[in-house]
């Protein structure tokens, strides 16, 4: 057997009249060489493909490089297909309510009845929407959604019967009543966002509040369009088109956004191991600031359909509070696209205070001019679109303090909270603007929403300290 010398055993040289020990060369310990053929250990093995939900659950390369923020946003596999669902079943949100009022006030000669119809349907809203949200944590969107929206529909279905054929009055509040299970798309939209751009990192911290901000301006446009779309249909159409056609665009919307399985949030089971959100003191308080901020919607529209009407152009009312809702809209979109706050709860402070600020353009354009002149419509209807601008902003970053504060088996019943605080407030406002404007002048009930927003300010105020105790690392 050849005789082979380890790699150390040192080689005799002769120099002149000096012999000198040199190191044997061997490629094999030489660190600038390439590594040797020989096998080594074992290396890991490689991990395994992502599956194509996990794939879907996580944003791609394409959304990490800057550029647009809405086009980053939807380059999420599924993000289109799910958002234009939501979108179509979010629609009769802003129909259902003005179609019940044409139709029944229509066919039994009753506002009374169909104001007291539509606000017995809202009190049942407050009552079922949370719960609904909860089964929806607990056994996921998919399997909870469709059943719901699919009764929301029958009901408004029966409803439609009862109007027909004369059915007695008791009839219209039950069959209004049932539509209660109708799901929080807009909600259901949100946790999938929260849910695909987890983690505390300022990357999804943006893409997040872009997120947010689109959601807020979808929210817009559909009470936008929805009692146009709604009084268009009762009208041009037949009185019963309006509701139908929501109906129709409730379930088919739930059912393609249902359909989109890879971005939805896993379901968590039973929830009692996470707290109840209304056992959180700082998501108390932020349902205060969204309470107040209900009220000033409310107060804004009656208000504004009272001081149209009193100046002879009741027909232009639609149109002022479309300006409202198209400078929210555009305000939000905007937002989207600026760097999201370091403290949300400093900023929600300061979205209400610019929101109290602006609310006195209207009031200080209502009454500008004599009693009763037509003059001053179109200079409210440019306050309104200003002091709409602030809407957006403050609706946005109240609903970003709920994803922070609300653990994430629970999410979709904190948001919903949100929403059913915000009807209750808009129900309350209504209310309180149509008394207002039923013993003074219309003019002098913008006081009203500018209250209301001070109310909001002061909430928002109280509870900076528990918001901030909350919230997450700085974006």
């Amino acid at each position: 057997m050849p005789y082979s010398p380890a790699p150390d055993t040192p080689l005799l040289a002769v120099t002149g009249d000096s012999l000198v020990l040199a190191r044997r060369y061997d490629a094999r310990f030489d660190p600038t060489s390439e590594p040797a053929s020989e096998p080594g250990p074992p290396s890991a093995p490689e991990p395994p493909e992502p599956s194509k939900t996990q794939k879907a659950a996580r944003p791609p390369r394409t959304a990490r490089r800057r550029g647009n923020p809405y086009a980053r946003l939807f380059a999420i596999p599924g993000a289109r297909a799910f958002t234009a669902g939501n979108l179509l079943a979010r629609l009769p949100m802003g129909m259902f309510s003005v179609s019940a009022v044409i139709m029944i006030a229509g066919s039994r000669g009753s506002y009374a009845l169909a104001g007291a119809v539509t606000a017995t349907g809202l009190a049942a809203t407050a009552l079922v929407a949370p719960r609904t949200a909860r089964l929806v944590d607990r056994y996921g969107q998919a399997r909870i959604a469709v059943p719901a929206a699919a009764i929301a529909a029958l009901a408004s279905l029966a409803l439609v019967l009862c109007v027909r054929y004369e059915a007695p009055d008791w009839t219209l509040f039950a069959a209004y009543a049932a539509t209660a299970t109708t799901p929080n798309t807009g909600g259901m939209s949100r946790a999938r966002w929260a849910h695909l751009y987890r983690g505390a990192n300022p990357e999804n911290a943006a893409a997040l509040h872009t997120a947010n901000s689109f959601e807020q301006a979808a929210d817009e446009l559909c009470f936008m369009l929805g009692p146009v779309l709604a009084a268009f249909l009762c009208t041009a159409v037949f009185p019963e088109a309006g509701t139908l056609t929501g109906a129709v665009l409730l379930l088919t919307g739930v059912l393609v956004f249902a359909a989109q399985r890879s971005t939805e949030p896993p379901a968590t089971g039973r929830t009692g191991a996470a707290r109840a959100p209304l056992h959180s003191p700082a998501l108390a308080a932020l349902l205060a600031v969204f309470l107040a901020t209900g009220a000033v919607f409310g107060a804004t529209e009656v208000v504004t359909l009272a001081f149209a009407d009193d100046r002879g152009h009741q027909a232009w009312a639609g149109g002022v509070l479309a300006l409202q809702a198209a400078g929210s809209c555009a305000a939000g979109l905007l937002l989207g696209t600026l760097r999201p706050a370091r403290r949300v709860g400093r900023r929600l402070v300061l979205c209400v205070a610019a929101m109290s600020a602006l609310l006195s353009l209207p009031l200080l354009a209502a009454t500008t001019g004599a009693p009763g002149s037509a003059g001053t419509l179109p200079l409210l209807a440019c306050a309104l679109l200003i002091a709409g601008a602030a809407t957006a902003p403050t609706m946005v970053t109240g609903m970003t303090l709920v994803q922070r504060l609300t653990p994430a088996a629970r999410l979709n019943e904190g948001m919903t909270l949100a929403v059913t605080a915000l009807l209750a407030g808009i129900a309350a406002g209504a209310a309180a603007g149509g008394w207002t404007v039923e013993h003074t002048d219309p003019a002098r009930g913008y006081a009203l929403p500018l209250c209301a927003a001070l109310l909001a300010l002061l909430f928002a105020a109280a509870g900076t300290r528990r918001f901030g105790h909350d919230e997450g690392p700085a974006a």
